[in-house]
């Protein structure tokens, strides 16, 4: 059995819901549900959601078993032809016609679950906030707005951009994935909305921690300029896992960097505290009023300007290494925050992570250097130590 929009139109004049000069494009949203014997078919008209029970045998008593999902906010309209008959004939069959009284919601929750599930709702904020979706013709900023299913939302979102780099996966099980992050690549949205690629998008069909939010499985983070070994969460209680490791310090960091300058001792351990830089907020600089920081360092290789070094940190403040090199007068070569924007990249990789995985097992886990590195310092670059075997 079928039904056309043609004929719900007509059917929707017989009850007079709409007039001879009313045009088959004024129903939208029309959605058919189709069985042997009748018909269910909703639509919207003049800023109102109706249903209509179509068949050759229907009536007051059997409309449960034929429209099972029946909206409790179905209102059954009375028979224009005879008020005394539930059922109105039609064309050799019967219908019924039901008003249904809309819902109100909030309009980033229906768009995160009827537009678009794939796309968290607190990114659904961030497109409204940023003008993007319009109802009845007007923009709407507020994610609180309230919507049902008689509005008419248009949403235009900004074209996405392609990630410009694969994500190399070091390693995956059940529960964690370790990939090799580029530098440039952003480790999750800064909270504003964000058009480009992330590692936390590009690894959202693979993680059900945090799914919600525009941080799926992000544990910890790298700064989008350095690269190297990320660990992802694939679920809530991996995430606990790892972030209690993070949060104890049983997590252990290896990175590599070039400084643009040499450090005066070959190794020494840097103890200073870091906070938030109050003429610029988005930075940091060594204060005694900061939190603690702890960096070890080792030089491996160096000439007259610069030095390829080892760094341990064994807390994790932001831009940590980044500023107590600065500190040190050997910023990081390329670091156009807290040094000069002298190199093609930020020259600082995260080259090995130690963490237990759920399972029990110990592993280290490393990311390849980066010919950049290498380039600078060829005749030392199988001179760094190996991870040992775990």
């Amino acid at each position: 059995m079928k039904i056309s929009p043609r004929t719900i139109l007509k059917i929707a004049r017989l009850y007079q819901l709409a007039d001879d000069n009313t045009p088959v494009k004024a129903l939208r949203h029309p959605k058919v549900q189709t069985d042997e014997s009748h018909i269910v078919a909703e639509f919207i008209l003049n800023k109102q959601h109706f249903a209509v029970l179509y068949g050759s045998i229907i009536d007051e008593e059997s409309i449960d078993e034929l429209w099972p999902g029946r909206s409790a906010n179905a209102e059954m309209l009375p028979n224009p032809l005879d008020p005394s008959f539930t059922e109105t004939p039609f064309q050799g069959k019967f219908v019924i016609m039901f008003r249904i009284v809309p819902t109100k919601q909030r309009l980033d929750i229906h768009l995160s679950t009827t537009f678009d599930p794939s796309i968290s709702r607190s990114l659904w904020q961030k497109y409204i906030k940023a003008g993007y979706i319009s109802v009845n013709q007007r923009v709407v900023t507020a994610p609180k707005f309230e919507v049902d299913e008689t509005d008419e939302i248009a949403v235009k979102l900004p074209e996405q951009e392609q990630a410009s780099a694969e994500l190399p996966v070091l390693y995956e099980d059940d529960d964690v994935m370790v990939v090799n992050k580029p530098s440039g690549l952003l480790t999750h949205a800064k909270g504003g909305l964000s058009t480009e690629p992330t590692v936390a998008e590009i690894i959202r069909p693979k993680t059900s921690f945090a799914s919600d939010t525009d941080r799926p499985g992000i544990v910890h983070r790298l700064d989008r300029d350095t690269s190297g070994v990320l660990v992802i969460a694939k679920t809530a209680d991996t995430a606990a896992h790892l972030q209690r490791q993070f949060a104890q310090r049983t997590a252990k960091k290896t990175y590599l960097a070039v400084t643009d300058g040499v450090p005066k001792l070959a190794a020494a351990k840097i103890d200073l505290p870091i906070g938030r830089n109050p003429s610029t907020p988005s930075t940091f600089r060594v204060d005694p009023n900061g939190k603690p920081a702890q960096t070890t360092y080792r030089v491996l290789a160096a000439t007259d300007d610069q030095a390829l070094i080892e760094l341990k940190p064994t807390t994790g403040r932001t831009h940590q290494l980044r500023v107590h090199m600065a500190h040190l007068n050997t910023p990081i070569l390329g670091d156009r925050v807290y040094g000069k924007p002298n190199a093609s990249r930020l020259m600082l990789h995260a080259h090995q992570l130690e963490i237990t995985l759920p399972s029990g097992e110990r592993r280290i886990f490393e990311a390849a250097i980066p010919s950049v590195f290498t380039e600078l310092f060829p005749e030392y670059a199988n001179n760094i130590e190996e991870p040992s075997d775990q």
